[in-house]
């Protein structure tokens, strides 16, 4: 993007300026563009995720254009409600992987196995502990912080071996992440061991 007298120029085109016409070939031409006062153009935008965009300010001073716009803070009970039906539906999703030893129990009398029994106990703990601290929640930062944790992972490096085959460790490697707690659940019991995972602790 492209600012030339007031006007965001979205893509190359055809201009007229002064008394001289310009096919938009023009914008493969920096030193020109410079010469005729056209700036590269960006924008500096809130996170949408919790500020509506405001007003704006535009700094032409230096070699690029920058528009700023302000932030206008989101509703919080809003943010919250949406906040409690994510992780509710994080639930449900996560309960249907083990519904099926349920009905078994109910159809055939089958125990339900303890692993899963733990798990879904678990998921049940995990819902009721998020659901008391989001609605805890009385600041737009308190929302922020918990859907961006700031977390440090411990993976051990993956390498190959002499007879060609993907080994991991014993060198570890650690990489700052930072996390949405919503997305954050017990494993389910049933689904693959990530070889290469050592540790996720919260900074």
């Amino acid at each position: 993007m492209w600012y030339y007298k007031g006007e965001i120029i979205n893509s190359p085109k055809a201009m007229n300026i002064g008394d001289l016409q310009y096919n938009k070939s023009l914008f493969r031409n920096s030193e020109k563009m410079k010469e005729l006062g056209i700036k590269p153009y960006s924008e500096v935008r809130p996170d949408s995720r919790y500020f509506s965009v405001g007003g704006h300010s535009i700094n032409d001073s230096g070699n690029e254009v920058v528009a700023t716009y302000n932030s206008v803070a989101k509703d919080t009970d809003r943010l919250k409600d949406k906040m409690l039906d994510n992780i509710k539906s994080h639930l449900t999703d996560r309960l249907e992987s083990t519904d099926w030893y349920y009905l078994r129990k109910l159809r055939t009398g089958t125990d339900v196995p303890s692993d899963i029994q733990d798990y879904s106990d678990a998921l049940y703990a995990e819902y009721e502990s998020k659901k008391t601290e989001i609605s805890a929640m009385t600041k737009l930062s308190q929302i922020m912080e918990y859907e961006n944790r700031p977390h440090t992972e411990v993976r051990k490096v993956q390498s190959t071996d002499e007879n060609g085959k993907t080994i991991y460790g014993p060198k570890t490697a650690s990489t700052t992440r930072k996390i949405n707690m919503i997305n954050e659940w017990p494993a389910n019991p049933t689904d693959d061991v990530d070889p290469a995972f050592v540790s996720l602790t919260a900074d």
